[in-house]
């Protein structure tokens, strides 16, 4: 039976990449300090620390809060964060790892690529160029993390250490929580919320990946031995006003939509370049369908 290391495995890309390899019949050694599965929670740290033993593929999610808000309000997450990657590396690379899987991040690509409606566009993997003058600078504290754990998981590979790195854009799937817009759009709606709040303007676009696109993806990179890092997109982008306008349209209702300018935000246009990974994974569920999905699942608890 194949092994898997699953480090984050009670957050949302975590707990799903988990639950899919166990359907694949592997057996899974979960890594979270939020204990998600019956047993003692396992601080991924003390697994870096002590673990000898070598899984088939090691599955690297975990990193504190990884939403808007932890995003733009609590930059020392970045040394918890730094810590973390380079302690898995580290440890992967002196115990012989067989595979790991480098969950990476959309925020890694330049900011000059996605603030401005002007001159945005779709996000190439070669807009991330290490030999470059000017690499660009990331978004925010939880960009940096990603770039330089790329960077990290680059040197490990040098070694002879077999890394895949993707890029998830952004992911959203039924059980998100409220941190993130997705989950909160439907919580907002399943409520019947009027005004219906969003934060920003309600025109920044982002490129929404169902979880199980992501995962099953990601696994593809994994599958195909691919080894320079992929973006996990459809290459469609949509505006939070218009994932707002679809949720409560799938509820039934028609809110008065409230901005908050002041809120955090991010870029104005985040969608991925999908050539790369299309050419190894095709997306199968259209945004529609998930929303659809999400509230069906909300409804029913």
């Amino acid at each position: 039976m194949k092994t898997a290391l699953v480090t984050g495995s009670a957050g949302f890309v975590g707990r799903h990449m988990a639950a899919e390899l166990r359907t694949r019949g592997w057996e899974i050694c979960a890594a979270d300090v939020a204990q998600p599965f019956p047993g003692i929670p396992i601080n991924a740290f003390d697994v870096f620390r002590y673990e000898e033993r070598v899984f088939d593929l090691v599955v690297h999610c975990a990193a504190r809060a990884p939403h808007r808000a932890a995003i733009d309000g609590e930059p020392m997450n970045l040394a918890y964060n730094l810590q973390l990657d380079a302690a898995m590396l580290d440890w992967a690379v002196r115990t012989g790892q067989r595979r790991v899987l480098y969950l990476s991040s959309s925020a890694a690509y330049p900011l000059d690529l996605q603030s401005d409606f002007a001159t945005a566009r779709e996000l190439r993997e070669d807009d991330i160029c290490w030999g470059q003058r000017n690499l660009g600078a990331p978004d925010a504290a939880y960009g940096w993390t990603k770039l330089t754990g790329e960077k990290m998981a680059a040197a490990a590979a040098a070694t002879g250490l077999p890394v895949h790195v993707v890029r998830p854009f952004s992911g959203y799937g039924e059980d998100q929580g409220t941190d993130w817009p997705f989950g909160a759009f439907v919580a907002r709606a399943q409520r019947r919320e009027d005004p219906f709040t969003i934060w920003g303007p309600g025109t920044q676009v982002r490129d929404w990946i169902h979880i199980d696109d992501v995962v099953a993806g990601a696994l593809a990179v994994v599958d195909a031995d691919v080894r320079e890092p992929i973006n996990l997109c459809t290459g469609w982008g949509t505006s939070m006003l218009e994932l707002a306008t679809m949720v409560c349209d799938a509820v039934g209702y028609e809110p008065e939509f409230a901005t908050q300018p002041d809120a955090p935000t991010g870029v104005a246009y985040r969608v991925g370049d999908p050539d790369r990974f299309h050419s190894i994974y095709k997306p199968r569920v259209p945004l529609e369908e998930g929303v659809a999905r999400a509230v069906r699942e909300v409804a029913a608890l």
